[in-house]
C-alpha cells in the first residue's frame, strides 16, 4: 500500500518523515492553504541533496487551478514525481499538462487527479479523466478547496467502479490503521495522511505516524 504524507514543508520533519519509509511525500503549492510551502531557498537546497539518497520517497506537490507554467516550473525546480490537482481542473487541462511532459525534454510528472467526494457524489465524472491520470485521490469534500480533517462515508466507494487507482483521503489518522485495513476495494492502492498526524500545520508528529504505520 502506498502511504503518503502531505502537508510536509520543514527539511527537518520532511527528514524525520522520509525515514519512516513512506512513499510519497506532499508538498503544497497552493497559497490559501496552511501549509503552503512558500518561498524557502533552504527547502529547495535539502530536497536537491535528499533526492540522491537512496530510498527516498517520491514527490507529490499539490496545486489547486494553477497556471500551467506555475505548475511546470514547481516540476522542475522541486523535482517532482507526480502533480496532484485539488480544484475545479477539466479533463482538458489534465490532457494539456500531460501533453506538456510529452513536448519537454526536460522533467515529466505522473499526474493523480483530486475529487472531494459526499453521499451524493457521482463516481461516473472521473471516466473522462482516466486517459490522461496515473491515479485518482477520493478526499472529503468541503467548502473550501484543500482537505478538511473528516472523514466521509467510505461504503460509497463501492460505487466506484473505474480502472485508475485511487489513494484513500480525508480524516485518517492515528485511531484508524484497523478501518483502513478493512476497505477491500479492488482499486485502492494506498492511503493519504495529513492533519491528523499533526501537532501544527505543516508540522507532522514522527511519533505517531511510526505508530500508525506499525499497526498497519
Amino acid at each position: 500500500m502506498i502511504i503518503k504524507t502531505c502537508g510536509l514543508r520543514e527539511p527537518e520533519n520532511i527528514k524525520a518523515i522520509s525515514a519512516l519509509g513512506v512513499d510519497w511525500i506532499g508538498l503544497i503549492f497552493y497559497p490559501k492553504s496552511p501549509r503552503f510551502i512558500g518561498e524557502q531557498a533552504n527547502l529547495q537546497a535539502f530536497l536537491q541533496q535528499e533526492k540522491n539518497e537512496e530510498g527516498s520517497p517520491k514527490r507529490v506537490g499539490v496545486f489547486v487551478n494553477a497556471e500551467f507554467k506555475d505548475v511546470w516550473e514547481a516540476v522542475q525546480d522541486y523535482e517532482l514525481d507526480y502533480v496532484q490537482l485539488h480544484g475545479g481542473e477539466s479533463a482538458v487541462y489534465c490532457a494539456t499538462l500531460q501533453q506538456l511532459w510529452k513536448d519537454s525534454s526536460i522533467r515529466k510528472a505522473g499526474i493523480i487527479r483530486a475529487f472531494r467526494v459526499s453521499r451524493a457524489f457521482d463516481f461516473g465524472i472521473t471516466v473522462d479523466y482516466e486517459p490522461f491520470c496515473d491515479y485518482f485521490l477520493f478526499d472529503t469534500k468541503g467548502q473550501e478547496y484543500g482537505g478538511t480533517g473528516h472523514k466521509f462515508d467510505w461504503d460509497i466507494l463501492e460505487r466506484y467502479t473505474g480502472e485508475t487507482p485511487f489513494l484513500l483521503s480525508g480524516g485518517i489518522g492515528p485511531e484508524d490503521a484497523a478501518s483502513v485495513k478493512l476497505v477491500k476495494h479492488p482499486a485502492l492502492v494506498g492511503i493519504d495522511l495529513n492533519s491528523k498526524f499533526e501537532t501544527e500545520p505543516g508540522w507532522k508528529d514522527a511519533q505517531k505516524l511510526a505508530e500508525f504505520l506499525s499497526e498497519l
